[in-house]
């Protein structure tokens, strides 16, 4: 479902601007040097409303986070709200909006120690599969951009989309070293962070889908 247009969004974005990133002349070799300090970098890409970057800034005060969104108006929201909680969690979330497609004009091979994939339009006609986040060449990409030992994790809540995401990985002669069809079943979900996605169908009793990929 389309999100309602934000009335003032770029007005909103801007006062939301100390969270907010613009899209650097060359890839960044370093991102810790957004926050001026060393620590593991953390990329999400499509944050949503933004509760799953913001929990997990507030989870691992040590790591650094890049949240990407491609709709403005929802990036309004996931800023807004990491601004208004911005007093209890550490200064370690950054978003900016663009596109999967054009990481890497933003990270330089080799800088991401974690990626993380959560409930992607699942794109479901058959016509459409090269643009679902999972498909082979995105999973290409976001491995040049993994360090020698980061790793991409992956939620969803579609089976077809996860299946076939696993359908990819073996076709490029990948293997997850976790895979679940019920997260929220398994001893370490005590350690998951949810989405809004997560928390609305895991309260309804709808499985979470669940695979880390470690390169």
């Amino acid at each position: 479902m389309r999100m309602r247009h934000k009335k003032h969004g770029a007005e909103r974005l801007a006062a939301c601007g100390h969270l907010m990133l613009q899209k650097p002349d060359a890839p960044l070799t370093d991102p810790a040097e957004v926050f001026g300090r060393q620590g593991p970098v953390f990329l999400e890409i499509g944050c949503g409303k933004g509760a799953f970057a913001a929990g997990m800034a507030q989870k691992h005060p040590e790591a650094l986070l890049f949240a990407m969104e491609r709709v403005h108006d929802v990036m309004v929201v996931a800023a807004e709200k990491a601004a208004a909680c911005a007093d209890n969690r550490p200064d370690n979330l950054r978003f900016f909006i663009g596109d999967a497609k054009d990481l890497p004009l933003w990270f330089a091979p080799g800088t991401v120690d974690a990626i993380f994939l959560n409930f992607s339009d699942p794109w479901p006609k058959k016509g459409h599969a090269k643009r679902r986040l999972t498909h082979r060449d995105f999973l290409r990409m976001y491995l040049t951009l993994l360090k020698a030992d980061g790793r991409l994790e992956f939620k969803t809540d579609n089976r077809g989309l996860f299946d076939f995401t696993l359908e990819e990985m073996a076709q490029l002669g990948l293997t997850p070293s976790f895979v679940t069809y019920d997260l929220h079943a398994e001893p370490s979900v005590a350690d998951n962070v949810m989405t809004e996605y997560e928390q609305n169908f895991s309260s309804r009793g709808m499985p979470i889908h669940k695979l880390v990929l470690t390169r």
